[in-house]
């Protein structure tokens, strides 16, 4: 499959969100958008394709280190890095055999990435796969996902 980018777009409401009395609770999502570059990519209108999944045990979150961060985590590296269910790739924490490394990412990239965001935010496929890449690397682990080994040089979009 050949690369394709995109962008990740997590919505949450905070304790500083004002919903108003008269809106009911709405759980954390994340959308995956087709890129757009420079200061359109923030800006409303933007071509959603899909959105991720929560699991069914419970939902997203980010911001702090817990169970919904991991969660979203789980979702967001199965899907970017190609693995399909993040359960059944051993990547989310459910009914399958987790997977040592994998479960090890998701752990870190909650804490370098996901703990460190906002109520709503966006970040790019391709620096997810390069933020994972360095890890692998970092740890000197050979074996990495198809998604990383096709990974295209970086290009300067001007």
């Amino acid at each position: 499959m050949a690369y394709e980018d995109c962008t990740y777009h997590g919505i949450q409401y905070g304790p500083e969100t004002d919903r108003g009395d008269d809106e009911e609770w709405k759980p954390a999502r994340i959308l995956v958008e087709e890129p757009e570059f420079g200061p359109t990519q923030r800006q409303m209108g933007v071509t959603v394709l899909r959105e991720l999944a929560e699991p069914e045990a419970s939902g997203f979150g980010w911001g702090y280190n817990g169970g919904g961060t991991s969660a979203a985590a789980a979702a967001i590296l199965a899907d970017a890095l190609d693995l399909g269910d993040p359960d059944k790739a051993g990547i989310g924490y459910t009914a399958y055999l987790e997977d040592e490394v994998l479960v090890q990412l998701r752990e870190d990239f909650c804490d370098d990435v996901l703990s460190q965001l906002c109520d709503q935010w966006r970040l790019r496929r391709s620096i997810i796969l390069r933020w994972s890449l360095a890890w692998y690397l970092q740890r000197g682990i050979d074996e990495v996902p198809t998604a990383l080994r096709e990974l295209p040089p970086l290009q300067s979009q001007t």
